[in-house]
């Protein structure tokens, strides 16, 4: 999608504030003893107050309203019967629709207590999303995403997985430009144009290089089996820089 007026800009900032907000409460809510299903119906009730549709449930028919995933499970875990535990790490993935306009957000949280290398993960995890943001901008190259997050990994030694990229979004949960690489990645050669509509979201990791499905034809894992975080915002192209629209309030 590429913004053209003030009413799209304007649809997209509500969608994009319903699922920031979303996954704040989420996150709120989350303790020891509860099971991912509990988590994803706080998200399901407030989806609705607010007349949103869960994206991947209407886009994918996906069985939950988010995508929640728990320690070795890096992604599109499946709410269910899982029980949240102390030390855990859980990704929160919150994309939802509203009035035709899409936004995606995303987070990994720690329930304490973990350990010091975990918190270390997420606070590189979330600063790896935050390089990647600024270099998107009207006229900039797609490519510099992937050089900046790929040096800040390879200079403190992490590893991103390469097969989950990030993507354009805005009319649906994913448009072009498709499978935006968040690793340095020789060839590309698209830019990004003013208004362009995107996420950023990183997967960063202490030796996961690839995501593998699991027979249940969701739940992704890293392979090799390493621990994962992943941080998302939804951020429009301006000749500023990007504007992130996934922001609570």
């Amino acid at each position: 999608m590429t913004i053209t007026n003030q009413d799209e800009l304007d649809g997209l900032k509500e969608i994009g504030r319903i699922v920031a907000n979303t996954m704040q409460a989420m996150a709120k809510a989350m303790e020891p003893g509860m099971s991912t299903r509990e988590l994803d119906e706080i998200a399901r009730a407030l989806l609705e107050r607010e007349g949103a549709v869960s994206a991947p449930q209407s886009t994918y028919d996906f069985p939950g309203a988010t995508c929640i995933s728990v320690n070795e499970e890096i992604a599109h875990g499946i709410p269910g019967d899982r029980v949240i535990a102390a030390g855990d790490l859980v990704n929160i993935d919150v994309s939802a629709s509203k009035n035709g306009y899409f936004a995606d957000t995303g987070a990994t949280y720690r329930v304490a207590p973990v350990r010091p290398s975990l918190d270390r993960l997420c606070r590189d995890g979330r600063q790896a999303m935050r390089i990647g943001i600024a270099q998107v901008g009207g006229g900039r190259p797609l490519a510099g995403i992937g050089r900046a997050i790929g040096k800040f990994a390879e200079q403190r030694s992490y590893t991103l997985i390469r097969n989950l990229a990030s993507h354009g979004i805005g009319r649906a949960l994913h448009e072009e430009p498709a499978e935006i690489p968040t690793w340095a990645a020789r060839g590309e050669r698209r830019r990004i144009h003013r208004g362009l509509v995107l996420t950023v979201e990183p997967f960063l990791s202490r030796g996961g290089l690839w995501a593998t499905e699991a027979d249940d034809g969701w739940t992704l894992y890293s392979e090799p089996r390493a621990p994962v975080v992943q941080y998302e915002h939804t951020v429009v192209a301006t000749d500023r820089g990007a504007m992130v629209v996934t922001l609570p309030g």
